[in-house]
């Protein structure tokens, strides 16, 4: 009689404490649109194998994202573009779907976002290291602003093409944040269930953290230590309306010259960096695609429109932080 009592205390405890497995994280890095991708699982340590493989498709599904869409690798639908001297290219259903999300960005902000602006970016650099930046050429740089109109992209079908030869496209504030939706999308199709996404500053994540608490983000302090931050965000897609989180500031890529910042995020008007009150623009919502280009957007136009933008948006808030310090969050802004 003891030894069925003592064979039914091991089933007893189980069910007591659920027999939770011992939890892990398996995490992949890579370099990607002159990006760090990491991208993390957190799963029964008994599923390492089944986790590696997942990673291992996630940085397959990287590069086949960058062989389309980075703008320097030769083949690319839209290297091809830039390239095809205004005649019509055959491109994925996945570029013109992204281009069309693009170009309603550069509408909405009347053209002070452009994705034709690459001539413009060419002509800098944000080196924090260059002791030797100089302002472009006021010459080459007036040239190249005759160039940047995105009402010279002209769509139809699978087909796409420049109006003006000399006209490049560049989605660098939009390209990130489509690919952290893919990624989510591939981890759910692989039956991973929590996972960080994180593309240098975009930040999606799936589920939540084995203990069931939401992932904890932190935003970075405009020109502070690194990992010294401005506010912590809680993000989880479980009865959570924010489970993207995405930042675009002046501190990350910039240059001086004669004691003044030249930050990478430029108004396509003037081809200089946009001068808001603006430090840093975050996003908090549900699309990568859209968090990643509201950053940008918000931080090109400035404050007070992008609070009237970000209030007209349902499931979508944003944390501004201001020239001066100030931290103004959308979420609890009357």
């Amino acid at each position: 009689m003891k030894r069925k009592i003592f064979a039914l205390l091991p089933l007893l405890l189980c069910l007591l404490t659920g027999c939770r497995k011992e939890s892990a994280i398996f995490s992949k890095t890579g370099l990607y649109f002159d990006t760090a991708i990491t991208v993390s699982l957190y799963a029964d340590a008994s599923r390492e194998a089944q986790c590696q493989k997942v990673l291992e498709d996630v940085m397959e599904k990287c590069a086949f994202y960058e062989a389309l869409l980075s703008p320097t690798a030769k083949g690319s639908d839209v290297y091809r573009i830039n390239h095809a001297g205004g005649e019509w290219v055959t491109v994925s259903d996945e570029t013109v779907s992204l281009l069309y999300t693009a170009l309603n960005y550069c509408n909405m902000t009347e053209g002070r976002i452009d994705i034709t602006i690459a001539p413009v970016k060419a002509l800098w650099s944000f080196d924090p290291e260059d002791k030797n930046a100089s302002l472009p050429d006021k010459f080459l740089l007036a040239d190249a602003l005759s160039h940047v109109d995105y009402r010279n992209v002209e769509i139809k079908g699978n087909q796409v093409r420049l109006q003006d030869p000399q006209a490049s496209i560049d989605l660098g504030f939009i390209a990130k944040g489509f690919i952290a939706d893919e990624i989510k999308a591939l981890l759910i199709a692989e039956k991973a269930d929590n996972a960080l996404i994180d593309l240098g500053g975009n930040i999606l994540v799936l589920g939540e953290k084995p203990d069931g608490s939401p992932f904890r983000i932190g935003i970075q302090k405009p020109f502070a230590a690194k990992g010294e931050y401005s506010a912590v965000i809680e993000a989880s897609d479980k009865n959570s309306a924010c489970n993207t989180v995405v930042t675009s500031g002046i501190y990350e890529r910039y240059c001086k010259i004669d004691g003044t910042i030249y930050h990478h995020i430029l108004d396509a008007r003037t081809g200089y960096p946009a001068r808001t009150e603006l430090s840093g623009v975050t996003i908090l919502t549900t699309s990568g695609v859209n968090a990643d280009a509201l950053s940008t957007t918000c931080m090109v136009m400035g404050l007070d429109w992008s609070i009237e933008l970000i209030s007209s948006m349902n499931g979508v808030d944003a944390i501004f932080i201001t020239e001066d310090g100030r931290l103004i969050d959308t979420r609890t802004s009357s």
